[in-house]
């Protein structure tokens, strides 16, 4: 019986451990701007996408999705980013929604491809976090285009990883060996 009993909770640890994991690695869509999308911000809220960023965690293979009318967005390196400069862009989507796959760790820049929108705060710069990474990219922009501070969060930023989860688990088992007869 005590067998048993040991062999149920073994299987259903490494269930448990293979289901956590997956979700762990699920890979993410995220629309740019939530509700608001991809359009200029107004005056009053030109930091809008600089703090939704901020409340996102980007990891490799996630993808960002752009919805926008009468719009574009160019993905730019740092400096087409700070200069709202897009005569060289890596990749361009004008057709009202693109789809762009992350598929490695660092700074990605995104702009507006409508002429003054990425001035009026229309772009876009996210971290993608590798392996242990856990920090978010401080940006600093040129000198006189500093951007207001995001306002603070109310949220609890609570970090799960791959080694806590299987400590937790492992953890849960030995806590049920323990108690069997």
């Amino acid at each position: 019986m005590k067998i048993t009993k040991m062999a149920s909770l073994a299987v259903l640890f490494c269930t448990c451990f293979v289901i956590a994991t997956g979700l762990g690695n699920a890979e993410k869509v995220f629309k740019v701007g939530d509700e608001f999308g991809w359009q200029e911000p107004g005056q009053n809220s030109s930091a809008v996408y600089t703090q939704w960023a901020t409340r996102n965690r980007f990891q490799v293979g996630d993808s960002l999705s752009f919805e926008y009318n009468n719009d574009s967005v160019i993905e730019v390196d740092k400096w087409g980013y700070y200069h709202c400069d897009g005569s060289k862009p890596i990749v361009a989507f004008n057709n009202g929604h693109g789809v762009f796959k992350l598929d490695r760790p660092g700074p990605f820049y995104f702009i507006s491809g409508t002429p003054n929108h990425c001035m009026g705060g229309q772009r876009l710069l996210i971290e993608v976090m590798g392996l242990h990474h856990h920090s978010p990219l401080t940006a600093t922009p040129p000198a006189g285009q500093l951007a207001p501070s995001p306002q603070p969060s109310s949220g609890v930023f609570v970090s799960v990883t791959l080694g806590s989860l299987s400590t937790l688990l492992m953890g849960t088992l030995i806590a049920l060996l323990w108690c069997l007869p």
